[in-house]
């Protein structure tokens, strides 16, 4: 039996949902600038797929590493945390 290889895993909300079964994932993190140690946030965008459409924007989400399905989308839902109010 072969071991599967760890996975990297990311929290970020859903800032769009229009494409059929794709959405993209928006992470955010703040960052002390190195020179001047004012915190700064960082996003970085992730497009990933969603079999089932079930995602909407302003969801918080958990997205998972996997193969390449498309010219851009190398993540998979695992799970909708919390749904957008």
């Amino acid at each position: 039996m072969e071991k599967r290889n760890l996975r990297k895993e990311r929290i970020g909300v859903v800032s769009s949902s229009k494409m059929e079964k794709s959405i993209v994932v928006a992470e955010t993190k703040r960052v002390k600038h190195p020179m001047y140690g004012k915190f700064v946030l960082k996003t970085k965008k992730y497009v990933a797929h969603d079999e089932k459409n079930d995602c909407n924007e302003g969801d918080t989400v958990r997205i998972m590493e996997t193969r390449p399905m498309s010219k851009s989308k190398r993540w998979r839902l695992v799970e909708i945390l919390e749904r957008a109010k």
